[in-house]
């Protein structure tokens, strides 16, 4: 019954019933998730889809973000918004999970919504943007951690029943419809770890928009899957997890706790999240060592202690490119040294292979220590003089949930990434109509500011 009982909460969500902090999560949310896909909509992982896949698109419906008006069909916008939204490994994170939760269900409800006939309004869009999310999330808690373990990647596996639930809930489907709707997304389950640092781990967010799409479309006009796609002993949680923490995850969902959306955190750093304290630490040094008048060449060796996920999931020593450099703890530690913040510009595949980069990040080691939340870190610096040391405790990283970014801090981020897109002007106004869109009247209408 559990994924029954999964759509008949998702079909039954209104928008009065949305505690306020979970609403301004869902704002925030796609607030974020715009800028994002703005930001990554020239990556190569992005403009190669689009160009790879144009001669199949349909009639142009829906918007391509960042692309000064270019519209695809529905399915090809989710899939195209999804890569863009997830490569530069900048978007949200449920950190329980460490699922990316906005871009597969962003990706396909803004594709659809614009596909419709009919307007579709900021508190419609963001009601079915929640439900979305925190199925997405619920599902995800099901079957972490061992599902992580294996090697699937959570954001597209668990993301493609997000989408299919959102959008469910955006057509106003029964809960058999919507149950069929999850179990069509289930059984289209993809994305492997092993793709971690190349193009195709930001296709799995755009594929699990496309599959989602495709799953409610399908489920609207009849299509059936199992009813129990998700709790079955051949159903979704049994095959990819062994972890079957299903039925506590819907009672939880149905007894209206505490929403894991509200949980959703938002990167500051372009990588993965569990280096975030050390580019924390390594930005505070950098200012450090200009207070000190020291220089970087002085520097002997960082030792850096961290949470064993770090070198699990970063340990990279030594990344070819702006895409593996998102997984190396080694290269965030010495961007951060060098450069005193970390953007997607300190990603691009010139700054990963300058010799200077190199030179620092050669002399950053890491060591794993169970005791360290994955939010922390100590780091210390030594340098060749031996009576010269400074260390710094980074407790919480700056984005995490006892240190979150603040609505300026997102919108200095949004404009960062939009700017050199579509302009510094058209970038605030975009901003601002994202801020506002729980009182828009038409979600349609975004592609007017973009």
């Amino acid at each position: 019954m559990a994924t029954l009982k999964a759509a008949q909460w998702a079909a039954s969500l209104s928008y009065p019933s949305i505690p306020p902090e979970a609403m301004q999560a869902a704002i925030r949310s796609f607030y974020n998730w715009v800028g994002c896909t703005v930001g990554g909509s020239n990556h190569p992982a992005a403009s190669i889809a689009r160009n790879s896949l144009s001669r199949f698109f349909g009639a142009p419906t829906s918007t391509l973000l960042g692309t000064n008006g270019v519209q695809a069909d529905a399915q090809h916008a989710a899939l195209i918004n999804g890569i863009a939204s997830h490569v530069h490994d900048y978007d949200d994170t449920h950190l329980d999970t460490i699922i990316h939760p906005t871009g597969p269900v962003a990706a396909a409800l803004l594709s659809f919504a614009q596909s419709l006939d009919r307007p579709v309004s900021g508190r419609e869009f963001l009601t079915a943007l929640a439900a979305g999310i925190e199925l997405e999330c619920k599902t995800g808690l099901a079957v972490w951690p061992s599902h992580y373990d294996v090697g699937w990647h959570i954001t597209s596996t668990t993301g493609s029943i997000g989408a299919a639930a959102a959008v469910s809930r955006l057509l106003g489907l029964t809960p058999e419809k919507t149950a069929h709707a999850i179990g069509i997304a289930a059984t289209q389950v993809t994305g492997l770890r092993e793709m971690f640092g190349s193009h195709t781990k930001s296709f799995h967010p755009g594929r699990a928009a496309q599959n989602g799409l495709l799953a409610a479309v399908l489920a609207a006009d009849g299509y059936t899957s199992s009813l129990q796609a998700l709790e079955a002993k051949r159903g979704w949680v049994k095959v990819v997890s062994n972890d079957d923490k299903l039925t506590h995850e819907i009672v939880s969902l149905e007894s209206g706790g505490k929403w894991e959306l509200a949980k959703n955190s938002f990167k500051p750093f372009p990588c993965g999240i569990v280096i975030h304290p050390v580019i924390d630490g390594c930005v505070w040094l950098h200012g450090e060592l200009q207070r000190r008048g020291l220089r970087l060449q002085d520097i002997k060796t960082v030792h850096v202690t961290v949470h064993p996920l770090v070198l699990e999931l970063t340990g990279k020593t030594k990344p070819r490119d702006g895409l593996e450099a998102k997984f190396s703890v080694y290269h965030g530690g010495a961007i951060g040294l060098i450069y005193g913040k970390a953007t997607p510009a300190q990603y691009e595949d010139a700054i990963v292979t300058n010799p200077e980069t190199i030179e620092v990040r050669d002399k950053i080691i890491a060591t794993a220590a169970k005791d360290m939340r994955a939010d922390e870190c100590q780091i210390l610096v030594e340098f060749e003089t031996p009576a010269v040391r400074i260390e710094r405790h980074v407790h919480h990283a700056v984005g995490s949930l006892d240190s979150p970014m603040t609505d300026s801090q997102l919108m200095e981020k949004f404009l960062d990434q939009c700017s050199p897109v579509i302009g510094p002007e058209q970038a605030r106004i975009t901003s601002d109509w994202c801020w506002s869109l729980e009182i828009k009247n038409d979600i349609r209408q975004i592609g007017k500011v973009l």
